[in-house]
């Protein structure tokens, strides 16, 4: 099954040409999100947190209870259909959790070769590296998956990302070099 990473502006078309059915939101606080009629209130997990890497004051930064909701639903989603993962812009929050959550249900998959496959697909992306630090704990990754999103380093710039998909349990070839 497939991920399909995306801004909150793409939503809509990308649920409606993908008919995925589940939505994950990682967006700042009071932001509103329309949640497309054809995902199920249920099927939805939004989370409210800012693009930061480190503590701000007045700002939520990303935490590993965010981290752990999102690892549980990606756990829960039963993967019949696939699952569109958005932040505001599609570059920072939603990649990353779109490259936690392919590494997390992908069996065997080598961190650094989803870290390229992000990069060739998304040349824009800058994969929120305190989260990607916190599923790498979780996930007990032994620090592969921050040296592999360090490795592809910043993203082209960008002020909105393009919709693109990012394998689950379809990588091949198991453990790859780093």
């Amino acid at each position: 099954m497939t991920l399909y990473i995306c801004s909150l502006a793409a939503i809509h078309d990308v649920v409606a040409q993908t008919g995925a059915s589940h939505l994950l939101t990682v967006i700042s606080g009071g932001t509103a999100v329309d949640r497309p009629k054809t995902i199920a209130k249920e099927n939805h997990l939004y989370l409210e947190f800012n693009d930061i890497t480190a503590p701000a004051q007045g700002l939520v930064p990303p935490s590993p209870a965010h981290v752990e909701k999102i690892l549980e639903f990606g756990r829960a989603w039963d993967r019949k259909a696939p699952m569109v993962v958005h932040c505001w812009a599609g570059v920072s929050r939603s990649t990353a959790a779109g490259y936690i959550l392919s590494h997390a249900l992908t069996p065997d998959s080598d961190p650094h070769d989803l870290a390229r496959l992000l990069r060739a697909r998304a040349p824009w992306a800058t994969p929120n590296g305190r989260m990607v630090g916190f599923a790498d704990d979780l996930l007990g990754a032994g620090g592969e998956m921050k040296e592999a999103i360090s490795a592809i380093g910043r993203g082209a710039m960008a002020y909105e990302g393009k919709p693109f998909a990012m394998p689950v349990g379809e990588m091949s070839g198991g453990h790859g070099q780093g």
